[in-house]
């Protein structure tokens, strides 16, 4: 299987979940931890199971740098306070490749897929791991790419790591993560990395659960002891051990060191410059 032609409709999340705009921020953790997702669509209350329209998306980011980060009452703000106002779509007959640039250029992990013949219509879901799932097992294309370049998770990596205290709360936790724009932080302890903690340990373990962000320390949601990678595996090795941890962020070790983070973004942002000249090129043809 290549990687240039294959369409959104072979690759996306057809099972959607979804909520009613009535619903508050503590419940929609809890649906997303139970459900194993990092979003949820909502639609008006009063909408038949089988019959409503969308009008919006909330994500783990979403629930951690507005909501937890702003210091909001998870419990008493509804969904409709703080989701994407506006579905970013894609129709369904577009390819991955095609999904990755839009996703990348609006700096999301989340595409709502569109059906042909109703643009209205949500058919189905593409995530940023379903990207990445499909590249890396892809049979050409700008993964295998990597495989010919010495140390490709040294050239993918951020060297640039935020750390905090074990003791430091969720809130703080999430306003860093909020004003520097990332998903994870390293977690220190006298001086030592000694676990991780990410947007989605605040939000199964802080928000579904009702937490005080003010009072429950980093300490007591991170994970540890650490998942990490070699700098000389390849990228499949780190995808496959992200997908089977189930984990977005991945600190990677030179002589076990701590020297960056790998994260499913780093790789699709990888694949979509190397395919931004073809990308832009077919653009203009069809414009």
């Amino acid at each position: 299987m290549t990687s240039s032609g294959e369409r959104v409709e072979n690759c996306m999340q057809r099972d959607l979940v979804t909520v009613k705009d009535g619903t508050n921020l503590v419940v929609v953790a809890k649906t997303m931890t139970e459900q194993k997702i990092g979003c949820v669509l909502i639609h008006r209350e009063g909408g038949s199971s089988q019959n409503f329209k969308m009008i919006g998306l909330l994500s783990e980011a979403d629930l951690v740098r507005k909501g937890l980060a702003q210091g909001l009452s998870l419990s008493d703000t509804m969904v409709t306070q703080i989701m994407a106002p506006t579905l970013l779509t894609i129709p369904i007959q577009s390819t991955m490749l095609e999904a990755s640039h839009v996703m990348e250029q609006s700096r999301v992990r989340h595409l709502c897929v569109a059906d042909v013949a109703d643009e209205d219509e949500i058919v189905g879901l593409i995530s940023i791991r379903d990207l990445v799932k499909h590249f890396v097992h892809a049979t050409s294309g700008p993964i295998r790419d990597l495989d010919d370049v010495y140390r490709p998770l040294s050239v993918l990596m951020q060297t640039a790591m935020e750390k905090i205290d074990r003791e430091e709360t969720l809130s703080m936790a999430s306003t860093l993560m909020a004003n520097k724009h990332i998903g994870s932080l390293l977690v220190m302890q006298g001086g030592k990395v000694v676990g991780i903690v990410t947007e989605r340990d605040l939000v199964q373990k802080g928000i579904a659960l009702d937490h005080d962000p003010n009072h429950v320390t980093v300490g007591t949601v991170m994970r540890s002891p650490l998942i990490d990678i070699d700098i000389n595996r390849t990228v499949h090795d780190a995808s496959d051990l992200m997908a089977e941890q189930g984990i977005r962020h991945l600190p990677v070790t030179e002589n076990h060191a701590i020297v960056g983070i790998l994260s499913v973004r780093d790789l699709i942002r990888m694949i979509s410059v190397r395919d931004r000249p073809r990308f832009l090129r077919d653009k203009r043809e069809h414009d």
